[in-house]
């Protein structure tokens, strides 16, 4: 029997809710630039008031294991390069900023010298100024030069919030150079009669990689005059392009270059992230170009207090009678509640849609308990809503009409909310990386902020806040992205070659693995050579081969059933387990059962409800062995990376009491099962292993597919994912290894780098697995060490002890250091299919 936990979203039942408000109320300061005092810094109180008044309450303060206060900071100013346009420098100072920080002007510098540079300063140092002073300052002078339409500009954002708050600030900012500066958002959003005008007007055009990748290049001939022109582009939050997702950007960007020296451009690349190791490392990975970094912050920075809280234990039992922690999701609905009460403009960071919803109606419901005239001023915020409703969101926030905000990552990159004072984090989100991103959403405007991370009952949450030291004494993870992955590049060849026919001269920027990828292409008959170029050889569209998000197909519409409405939309990768038939679906507050999923035509047609349950997917998940990369004994054991091939049905979903998690029953689905190709790091144990780790054979399940839950949930820590990327077998006796053996695997069609950095870190990894598991105050096993709330074999069985002694023998003869491997994979046949398939 094999255990499985797949990279899927995670339950969070709710515990009984007891909130204390607070009564006092505090008025909320002007807002202001972020180089600017406050207006009134008395006005607002300090961070550390601020959780006082959280831990005042009944058993509150016992919830804090962690406070770390990061002191403030003063800044450095510098002068700006003289080549800068003096209309910018004006309309600059115009807006307050009298002189630039002093990695804002060598940015510039770099920018007007023909450099390609990243900036990696902290929230709210000024990187959008560093790179649009030069940028506007170009195409002002371009403006003014006769006969032309001078130099062009192209923003990239990874969110469509993002692109448009950008464009609020340049046209702020642009506003004194008259019609010079042409700024506009082109996305899915954006109206089709608009689309026109900003082909043949626009100069700084601000956009998305999936625009980018769908409508721009495809149709660069329509873009020509402004691709000929293009002398920047700017990729904001260059760090959340890792994984698959960054892969793709990095291909997409390489097209990008071809066609501007097509058309005889070749712009700088000014790159942007808050929170970025190895920076230049990153940005040159990404860009394929050599980059400058400028990472000397020299912005100033108020006082930050960051509280590491740990729900409290609970009455109730989960699963095999293990221990229950109030959900992080309540706490989190609590403090956001409590927060609104004082008057305290907060974001609450959620990991899931769901989560976002329930926090919001929670508090919604707490607050009319209190005020009513506070509800309104709560609301949730999440990928999948109608632009419309995004666009509304995002006025009331950036207004101060919001007071409180459940928001999932969509709102977490950028996004200038200033006045914001209090950001809590609904579970760690993944990456330190993400954490101090979501975390700089507050104290923008230079005031004092709190942060507040509250647990999950999971392992990796609880490691950390009683280990704040991995937290706050170690940097950011370095950006893990493959563009040589062939799964990602099989496609953008095929979409390259269908702008401008492929040459000799091209492979060189696609990179090497384009020697075993092409050769597949021809035989697949995607491509055909002729003469000395390759060719697009089908009638489909190829830049609809791939979804460079991942997402693995058309996105599922959700429907309401009575009135033909769109609601939203769910990705067709989470569909089997998110919109099944019978599943209990949240949409702005509001409750809706899943009446049919219809696959063929991605539409899940939904009615509202109000059932006292939440729902649960159960699946079913085998994988095999396709190819071994790469192999290391562990003493008698071994250590092995390579390719596997998963498969997965949904075969089932739990009903749950919402208050206490309480199963009320089961039913069975017949859903299609789903197969993926991708890498794998697993490592197998001996009879003389088990022998020595006294694991006798009715234990031998339990003790795998514990310390594989417990790995899963430590693997971020070292690797820039979440457990929503990757997934997990374990197996007493695998077919291929004939071994017992652990598999932990990428959660995306050709790897994502993940499982590759889980191999080459597995000493230091599986040894804070064991840690995990051995502190954990639990007698047999909770979702503190070894439960997984996604688990498909609904956690049983599980064995702590025996985790322990299997991982303590297992270390004992790990290697200090693990070589470097190879990789290679068939991946014409999927591209083929994928054209077929339309």
């Amino acid at each position: 029997m094999a255990f499985n936990h797949l990279p899927a979203g995670v339950h969070d039942a709710l515990a009984p809710l007891s909130v204390t408000p607070v009564t006092h109320s505090v008025p909320m300061a002007k807002n202001h630039r972020s180089d600017e005092p406050p207006a009134d810094p008395a006005s607002r109180p300090s961070p550390g008031t601020v959780l006082a008044r959280l831990a005042s309450g009944p058993s509150r303060a016992a919830r804090i294991t962690h406070t770390e206060h990061l002191p403030p900071r003063a800044g450095r100013h510098a002068v700006w390069p003289h080549r800068i346009h003096p209309e910018v420098v004006a309309a600059v100072q115009a807006c307050g900023i009298e002189h630039p920080w002093a990695h804002q002007a060598l940015v510039a510098e770099h920018a007007l010298d023909g450099d390609s540079v990243v900036v990696a300063t902290g929230t709210a140092s000024g990187k959008s100024l560093a790179y649009l002073v030069p940028v506007l300052s170009d195409l002002l002078t371009g403006s003014k030069a006769p006969n032309g339409r001078g130099a062009t500009a192209l923003y990239l954002a990874p969110t469509k919030a993002l692109a448009a708050d950008q464009c609020r600030s340049v046209k702020e900012l642009s506003h004194a150079l008259g019609n010079a500066v042409r700024p506009a958002v082109y996305d899915g959003d954006t109206a089709f009669e608009e689309r026109e005008w900003i082909r043949q007007y626009g100069n700084y055009v601000l956009t998305n990689p999936d625009m980018l990748h769908r409508g721009i290049l495809p149709a660069h001939p329509r873009w020509s005059s402004f691709l000929k022109a293009l002398r920047y582009v700017v990729v904001d939050e260059c760090h959340t392009y890792r994984g698959v997702f960054g892969s793709h950007v990095a291909q997409v960007l390489r097209r990008l270059r071809r066609l501007c020296a097509r058309y005889g451009s070749s712009p700088v690349f000014l790159l942007a992230s808050a929170t970025a190791a190895e920076p230049a490392v990153a940005a040159r990975r990404l860009t394929g170009l050599p980059v400058t970094e400028v990472a000397d912050d020299a912005s100033p920075r108020g006082e930050l207090v960051f509280a590491l809280w740990e729900p409290p234990l609970t009455e109730l039992h989960g699963e095999r009678g293990a221990p229950v922690r109030r959900s992080a999701t309540a706490e989190t609905a609590d403090l956001l509640t409590d927060l609104t009460v004082q008057g305290v403009r907060s974001v609450a960071f959620v990991r899931s849609r769901r989560g976002a919803e329930l926090i919001s109606v929670i508090a919604q419901e707490k607050l009319a308990e209190v005020d009513r005239s506070l509800v309104r001023r709560v609301a949730a915020y999440r990928g999948g809503y109608l632009p419309e409703e995004r666009r509304a969101l995002e006025r009331a926030l950036h207004s101060g009409e919001l007071l409180g905000l459940a928001a999932t990552t969509a709102l977490e990159l950028g996004v200038d909310v200033s006045g914001l004072d209090a950001v809590v984090i609904a579970g760690y989100p993944g990456t330190r990386a993400s954490l101090w991103q979501q975390a700089g959403r507050a104290g923008r405007s230079g005031q004092g902020a709190l942060a507040v991370l509250v647990a999950r009952d999971d392992p990796l949450d609880t490691f950390l806040v009683h280990h704040p030291e991995a937290l706050f004494d170690r940097p950011v993870e370095s950006t893990v992205l493959d563009p040589d992955n062939p799964y990602v590049l099989a496609p953008h060849l095929c979409a390259a070659a269908e702008e401008l026919p492929l040459t000799e001269e091209d492979l060189d920027l696609f990179g090497p693995a384009c020697a075993d990828v092409l050769p597949q292409l021809e035989a697949a008959k995607l491509l055909r050579r002729r003469t000395k170029a390759w060719h697009w050889t089908r009638r489909e569209r190829a830049a609809d081969l791939t979804d460079i998000r991942g997402a693995g197909g058309r996105p599922v519409q959700v429907v309401e059933e009575g009135t033909g409405r769109l609601l939203g939309t769910v990705d067709a990768g989470a569909a089997h387990s998110a919109v099944h038939e019978g599943a209990v679906h949240l949409h702005q507050g509001r409750t809706y059962l899943v009446r049919s999923l219809d696959l063929e035509d991605s539409v899940a047609l939904v009615e509202q409800a109000d059932p006292p349950y939440s729902t649960v997917a159960r699946d079913t998940t085998a994988i095999s062995v396709l190819e071994t990369d790469t192999e290391i004994p562990w003493g008698d054991g071994r250590l092995c990376y390579g390719s596997v091939e998963v498969t997965n049905q949904v075969v089932s979903f739990l009903r749950r009491r919402l208050i206490t998690g309480e199963v009320l029953g089961e039913t069975k689905l017949d859903l299609p099962p789903r197969t993926l190709r991708t890498r794998a790091v697993w490592w197998t144990v001996t009879e003389d292993q088990l022998d020595e780790a006294r694991i006798p054979p009715e234990i031998l399940g339990g003790s795998l597919h514990a310390a594989e839950h417990a790995s899963i949930g430590m693997l971020p820590l070292f690797a820039t994912c979440d457990r929503w990327d990757i997934g997990g077998v374990s197996i007493p006796l695998h077919p291929d290894t004939l071994l017992p053996t652990v598999f932990v695997y990428d959660g995306h069609p050709g790897g994502a780098g993940f499982a590759e950095r889980a191999f080459h870190t597995a000493r230091a990894w599986l040894a804070a697995t064991r840690e995990a598991i051995a502190s954990c105050e639990c007698e047999a096993g909770c979702p503190s060490c070894i439960q997984s709330p996604k688990c498909g074999n609904g956690n049983d069985p599980l064995h702590k002890r025996g985790a322990v002694r299997l991982l303590t023998v297992l270390l004992r003869g790990a290697p200090e250091e693990v070589p470097a491997n190879g990789a290679g994979n068939e991946v014409a046949n999927e591209v083929a299919k994928r054209a077929s398939d339309g």
